[in-house]
């Protein structure tokens, strides 16, 4: 882009530079404090889901048990007894965007008669739910990883921007701008001599 070769310009540049210097700090934080707790976020996320797989892999131990739930009528299988209802999320404001933070996974209240199931159901549903509350938590954790990530993205090309374009290119205006005016300033003192040596010859 071309630009004008003036002192005003010259002191544009000048406070574009000073601008771009004083934000680059903040978004260089900014992106070490997204890079610092993606890698938080993304460590809890392993850790659940490994806990998830060992706790359906428990499951193995049921898979006798589960085998009753084929012999339930249609409106007694487990699968009707455990209905998720609503995931409970906050919003958390992490480095200047909002993430969802997991906080619970409600469950349709559904009653049903005991003597209609055998011992083991109480516990099997226990489980089934700490099942679905953790698919809840992943999921939610991915989320949460997904916008952090985007975030990071899009903080890191601000930064590269910065550092990259914006800051050399405002130095190298300001420095062609110096030039300039310099050599301007050295041709009017070099005319202004000649004019003066022409007056003293023309006064003699």
């Amino acid at each position: 882009m071309a630009i004008k070769l003036t002192k005003n310009e010259q002191k544009v540049q000048k406070d574009h530079l000073k601008q771009y210097q004083r934000y680059l700090p903040t978004l260089q934080l900014k992106k070490q404090q997204l890079q610092s707790v993606i890698v938080g976020v993304r460590n809890e996320l392993a850790q659940k889901e490994v806990e998830r797989e060992n706790m359906i892999g428990d499951l193995d131990d049921w898979i006798a048990v589960f085998a009753e739930n084929t012999i339930f009528d249609d409106d007694k299988k487990l699968e009707n007894l455990v209905q998720p209802d609503t995931v409970i999320v906050t919003n958390e404001n992490i480095a200047g965007i909002k993430v969802p933070a997991f906080q619970e996974l409600t469950f349709k209240d559904i009653s049903y008669n005991v003597d209609d199931y055998p011992l083991w159901v109480d516990t099997a549903l226990v489980k089934l739910r700490e099942i679905a509350r953790l698919d809840a938590l992943v999921s939610t954790l991915r989320k949460e990883v997904e916008l952090l990530e985007k975030e990071l993205r899009s903080t890191s090309q601000r930064v590269n921007l910065f550092e990259k374009v914006k800051i050399p290119e405002a130095k190298e205006n300001i420095r062609v701008i110096g030039v300039y005016l310099g050599d301007q300033q050295t041709s009017a003192v070099v005319r202004g001599k000649i004019a003066k040596k022409k007056l003293v010859e023309a006064g003699r």
